[in-house]
């Protein structure tokens, strides 16, 4: 059976429907899977064996008998470590909730299981889901299967490690900035970020549990080994909360076109405010080239604005969301750093906005709206933009604090390590769909583009990311799994 490791979530659950496979069968299969390769990767940080059995049998029953059964039917699979299921321990990473055992389960994970899903485990985050890297002092640190020396990216970066070293067939992660779409392009897999609360955030760590309000920013989304399977996922999770639904129910547009060669393909890959390393640009470029030579329209656009001044929006309004747990005591030492430090200095930067007063954040609110009506004008000339994932690929563990000081290398220049967090910001920011695919590799590293959609238009980033993966390879596992 070594070769279900590598089958699509959608096939496998077609095979259980035709009795080709059981779904206790599929679950002993991903335990030995866990077994095996967890060790060197640390990916799968909880796993619930007996449960996983008991609701694979309860599925096979129902195969039995001709009962009704759901898109996810009897699927093992793991979700990140941010989202509550009940009766098994749910801590995003932090220390405070080491011990946490939820009653109930998350609003997703409740959809999930109606659809027939069976929650194997949990995969590893940075704690509180808080950096671009995957470690913390519950569960230690989770490496890139592609090479355990580096990370495999954060917030979601077990969700990632665990599908590209084929412990799960599909994984649900979250991303405020970039912690879906980071560690796709880090292991080689596909990721979704969806348009801004398409997906309802209940029951996701953090804020603490029982945390009702919905963060700005922060949505809630698949990662896979290919564009159906995140499709399969997203139609299962999306819409919204029991509440609303009360009176509004999702009907997402149809994609904008129906071949390849029907998108307007904008290319933006380049920008003074953050070159991505020059292996990672010629791996891009050649995934545009690609699409070119098949005789589908990519022209060199951007949006009406600068790079640099929609970060600096997108970080006024992450550090407060970042910043809202603080201590009192941290609280005092972010008002003394920003006193005093330079105006450049990221740890500076961090202290004013997360220190920022309401009245100001209302501005940031009004330069956010502009950008999203300039993203807007840019998309009726344009169905898709392809841009960077991330300005690198997967580099080595560094856990160095505080974590704003730490250092990237890039083609031999010392960055800013807040650079990880810019391209990812494009469609954070102003509330858009963005897909990740894999493209390529750079240095013997995966490589992923990002593919931004227009507004509540996800089947369109979506429909176009599995198009064109047809031409560019799609997912390849890592050597030795």
């Amino acid at each position: 059976m070594t070769e279900l490791a590598f089958v699509g979530a959608r096939e496998l659950v077609r095979s259980i429907r035709r009795k080709e496979v059981s779904s206790l069968e599929l679950t002993e299969y991903f335990l030995k899977r866990i077994e095996r390769h967890n060790p060197a990767v640390n990916a799968v940080v909880t796993v619930d064996a007996d449960g996983a059995r008991r609701a694979a049998r309860a599925a096979d029953e129902a195969v039995a008998r001709g009962a009704a059964l759901g898109p996810l039917h009897g699927l093992p699979l793991t979700v990140k470590d941010a989202f509550e299921v009940a009766g098994m321990r749910t801590t995003a990473g932090a220390s405070i909730w080491s011990e946490h055992i939820p009653t109930r389960d998350a609003l997703v994970i409740e959809r999930m299981k109606a659809a027939g899903a069976i929650i194997l485990g949990k995969t590893n985050t940075p704690a509180f889901c808080s950096d671009s890297q995957s470690y913390n002092p519950i569960f230690g640190t989770t490496n890139n299967p592609w090479d355990v020396s580096r990370t495999p990216g954060g917030s979601s970066g077990g969700s990632a490690a665990a599908l590209a070293a084929g412990m799960t067939p599909l994984e649900l992660g979250s991303d405020i900035a970039g912690s879906i779409r980071t560690p796709a392009s880090f292991c080689g897999v596909f990721g979704h970020k969806p348009t801004f609360d398409l997906v309802p955030a209940r029951g996701h760590l953090p804020g603490p549990p029982g945390t009702l309000a919905v963060p700005d920013l922060s949505v809630m989304g698949p990662l896979a080994r290919s564009v159906d399977d995140l499709v399969l996922l997203l139609d299962v999770i999306a819409g919204p909360t029991p509440e609303r639904a009360k009176a509004y129910r999702l009907q997402l547009p149809a994609a904008r076109a129906s071949s390849l060669r029907g998108y307007r393909v904008a290319l933006w890959l380049e920008d003074e405010r953050s070159m991505p390393a020059a292996s990672v640009l010629a791996s891009l470029r050649a995934a545009a080239d690609t699409l070119q030579r098949a005789g589908v329209q990519v022209e060199e656009a951007r949006p009406s604005f600068e790079l640099r001044d929609a970060y600096k929006v997108y970080r006024a309004l992450l550090d407060p969301i970042m910043g809202a747990g603080l201590s009192a005591k941290v609280v005092s030492m972010l008002e003394a750093q920003a006193a005093r430090a330079d105006a450049d200095d990221p740890l500076a930067q961090f202290a004013r906005n997360t220190l920022v007063r309401q009245r100001d954040l209302f501005l940031w609110l009004e330069m956010r709206e502009h950008l999203r009506f300039k993203w807007s004008q840019f998309f009726e000339e344009y169905d898709v933009l392809l841009c960077p994932t991330v300005v690198t690929n997967a580099f080595p563990h560094d856990h160095s604090q505080p974590q704003p000081a730490r250092k990237l290398q890039i083609d031999g220049q010392t960055r800013h390590y807040d650079e990880l967090f810019i391209w990812p910001s494009l469609a954070a920011s102003a509330y858009l769909p963005a897909t990740v695919a894999p493209v390529g590799h750079a240095d013997g590293l995966p490589v992923g583009i990002q593919i931004i959609g227009p507004y509540l238009e996800d089947r369109t980033c979506l429909d176009f990311a599995g198009r064109a993966s047809e031409l560019w390879g799609g997912f390849k596992p890592p050597p030795g799994y």
